[in-house]
């Protein structure tokens, strides 16, 4: 039969690269914690609807990214999501989530767009993301953007830069939205036809565009920086002069949009160069209109999304890789009749926190203690124990250190490994 293999652009994640997704990931749980964010799960599939209404009908996304399929049951539009906020907004208005006031909420999993798979573009990637619902000032925004800033440290990341801009409110992207046109009506020529449909349907997203022939008359375009209110403009500088107390670099960028339309005041964008074209590995901003978008109150919000497959590309450019947990000890059983009470005891150890991996049985038995020994040392783990024939006699287990010459050999009554499991985990 013909071998089945993944579908191109969604990848098996295969240790030992899980183990540092993993650590990633704790890393990530642990400093939410501390900024007291809470965890949300929300479905893969949500109503088509929701995107479209909320991520604006003229994007890539809903135009040319999104898995979008009909129910067989009852015809209901479905789509795999591919962003998330506009899921825990759902969500958030769907169960009275904001009732007693506001949310500070984070969620991690994978999201769907249908696009050529390149280095850190995939058709299913995995996003962690952060989401403060129901807060209107600044100061969260900021909160977010040293959230962000607190685990690249704590990572270890060197090359990541803060970009910074504010897309003001309705009224004044109307404005600048009409110089826009009016500005690149006069320079049609220099369009490609991309930029030529999208011109006045969302003229903002032409700012973003990479081709390198339009860069001129992009650079020349109007800024809406110029075109913000004098509440826009204490909005942004509420968030820098937190981030300026902090000792946080960024760059006002007045090009950086966003692809989704229901952003607006703060964007931010988290950058590398090393990573080439797909060097964003943080984006986000403020989006307090689109609670309305998909039928909720008017609600402020603000939050950003980590590409994680990026973050650890950078990881790996960097030789900063989270490190695979090591196995604590491994187990050396020449006989399968005692096997029952080797399990016992292992069971002893796993239960105090120790991580324990057996060598297994074949049908032909258990392999030779040599063959054993090299399979622990293959493992990683620190520690071999070894259950021989002459230890089983006298109830015993020797532990044999792998890693450090140092450490003594040491042969225990089986009741004692416990406790050496516990002292173990002590020092660890």
């Amino acid at each position: 039969m013909e071998k089945l293999v993944a579908v191109k652009g969604m990848n098996d994640i295969l240790p030992p690269d899980s183990a540092r997704w993993e650590a990633l990931e704790d890393k990530v749980r642990s400093l939410m914690q501390r900024f007291a964010y809470e965890n949300v799960r929300t479905p893969i599939v949500e109503p088509t609807a929701l995107f479209v209404r909320g991520l604006g009908e003229v994007t890539d996304i809903v135009e040319k990214e999104m898995y979008s399929f009909e129910d067989r049951l009852n015809g209901e539009q479905l789509t795999l999501r591919p962003e998330n906020t506009a899921g825990v907004v759902r969500a958030a208005i769907e169960h009275s989530l904001l009732y007693n006031g506001g949310k500070r909420l984070y969620y991690m999993g994978p999201m769907f767009r249908h696009e050529r798979p390149q280095r850190g573009r995939y058709r299913q990637f995995h996003q962690i993301g952060a989401e403060a619902l129901g807060f209107s000032g600044g100061e969260v925004d900021a909160e977010l953007i040293l959230m962000a800033s607190a685990l690249w440290k704590e990572l270890g990341l060197d090359d990541v830069a803060l970009q910074l801009n504010s897309l003001g409110q309705p009224e004044e992207r109307n404005q600048h939205r009409a110089a826009l046109i009016a500005h690149f009506e006069a320079h049609h020529d220099a369009l490609d036809e991309e930029a030529k449909r999208r011109l006045h349907l969302n003229p903002l997203r032409l700012l973003d565009s990479k081709n390198p022939a339009m860069q001129p008359v992009i650079e020349a375009a109007p800024r809406l920086l110029d075109f913000l209110g004098e509440a826009s403009r204490r909005h942004l500088q509420s968030v820098t002069d937190v981030l300026d107390a902090n000792g946080v670099a960024y760059t006002i960028n007045p090009r950086l949009v966003r692809g989704m339309d229901y952003y607006n005041l703060t964007v931010f964008e988290f950058v590398t160069t090393r990573l080439g074209s797909q060097g964003t590995i943080c984006a986000g901003g403020r989006y307090d209109y689109l609670f309305e978008q998909v039928g909720g109150k008017p609600t402020p919000a603000v939050g950003w999304a980590i590409g994680i497959e990026r973050v650890l590309e950078l990881l790996k450019e960097q030789g900063a890789l989270p490190v695979a947990p090591a196995v604590d000890a491994y187990a050396v059983v020449p006989d399968v009749a005692s096997l029952p009470a080797v399990m016992a005891c292992l069971q002893t150890l796993r239960a105090s926190g120790t991580s324990v991996l057996m060598h297994a049985s074949t049908a032909e038995g258990m392999a030779s203690m040599k063959s054993q020994f090299k399979r622990a040392d293959a493992s990683g783990a620190r520690f071999a124990l070894v259950f021989g024939a002459d230890e089983m006699a006298q109830g015993q287990v020797t532990v044999k250190a792998l890693r450090d010459a140092s450490i003594p050999q040491q042969t225990l009554a089986l009741p004692e490994a416990a406790q050496w499991a516990k002292s173990l985990q002590s020092t660890a």
